[in-house]
């Protein structure tokens, strides 16, 4: 597959400020609109941030700020509107099917419905080895068998579980097999859509350390999309923050969390819980309205519920800029 590497652009994403990292992934000025009765929805709109290779980004921020189809977006499971997805130096979205099918085999994804994403006709055994048949991994039946079983062994689901079917199983197990599914090509990179939001806290934990040991192990990046906050922080390297469809705000994990720039991050932050009585921090209450994704005017998008919005706030859309080494905000005021 001949693919012709793209040229890097000046706004630098990466944790290390102006040192260039072994970037794997590089989003720029990505957007997704969708057509309504009402004019265009900006579900995505100008994003830009990238990821190096063997860390992770984790990316936060209501329910509707466009998360999810941000992720959708890099596996090209939606077409984007504008921007580039460079992945390892090339551009993506001009790939052609056949072009993509390939890249499938290093861009994985884990979904956030466990059951949802899994066929309930098919048995652990067919639905591990979708992806190995799909690409022809396996030369014969036999190392396809050792294949799905090495698989299992890897996600921690036993081998009396091979001919069960998913609604045999808990929510914990189903997980498991979707992460089955998405290491059996050896992906570089794995998107995380919410992927323990609908598991008991217990399993949550479990998932998570399943993730981060295999991380260390082959050396995987992730997409980290999610709205529960001390999963960031347990996970990630960095943390990006998106509102109505916008990044207001990017940083590594312990700079982000311990000074929050954004009002915004800064609100959002404020509502996470915590056992220390003596250092919890006040809780930042947001008033008005969430302005509307639909033809939004030429302001920022968060100025409807910001505390300290000026006027200059409602006269343009804020600029995503770095503010110290790493630490990016797209604020006028701050």
């Amino acid at each position: 597959m001949a693919l012709l590497a793209t040229p890097m652009i000046d706004l630098d994403l990466s944790s290390k400020g102006g040192i260039k990292m072994a970037e794997l992934i590089r989003v720029e000025n990505l957007k997704k609109h969708f057509k309504t009765k009402y004019g265009l929805l900006y579900a995505v709109d100008g994003v830009n941030f990238s990821i190096e290779k063997g860390k992770t980004l984790g990316l936060v921020g209501e329910s509707g700020c466009g998360k999810s189809t941000t992720g959708r977006l890099i596996m090209r499971l939606i077409e984007a509107t504008e921007g580039k997805i460079i992945f390892k130096g090339q551009d993506i979205t001009k790939l052609k099917a056949q072009e993509m099918q390939e890249l499938r085999r290093v861009i994985q994804m884990i979904f956030q419905d466990p059951f949802g994403s899994l066929n309930p006709r098919k048995s652990v055994y067919e639905l591990i080895n979708e992806p190995l048949r799909w690409h022809n991994v396996c030369k014969n039946k036999a190392e396809e068998r050792e294949k799905i079983e090495n698989l299992m062994e890897t996600v921690g689901l036993a081998q009396r579980f091979i001919n069960s079917y998913p609604h045999e199983l808990d929510g914990g197990r189903r997980q498991r097999i979707g992460v089955a599914r998405a290491l059996a090509l050896d992906p570089k990179l794995i998107v995380c859509d919410e992927p323990v939001s609908a598991l008991d806290v217990s399993i949550q934990a479990q998932i998570l350390n399943f993730l981060e040991d295999l991380q260390q192990e082959r050396g995987l990046t992730f997409l980290f999309i999610t709205h529960d906050l001390s999963v960031v922080n347990h996970l990630s390297d960095d943390v990006a923050v998106m509102y109505l469809g916008k990044l207001v705000e990017k940083a590594p994990v312990k700079e982000i969390f311990n000074n929050p720039l954004h009002p915004y991050t800064q609100a959002l932050f404020s509502a996470i819980p915590s056992i220390d009585v003596d250092n919890k921090r006040e809780r930042i209450l947001l008033k008005g309205e969430i302005s509307s994704p639909i033809n939004p005017p030429n302001e920022c998008r968060f100025a409807n519920r910001c505390n300290y919005v000026q006027d200059i706030c409602r006269q343009k859309e804020p600029e995503l800029r770095e503010v110290s080494p790493g630490h990016f905000l797209s604020c006028t005021v701050k």
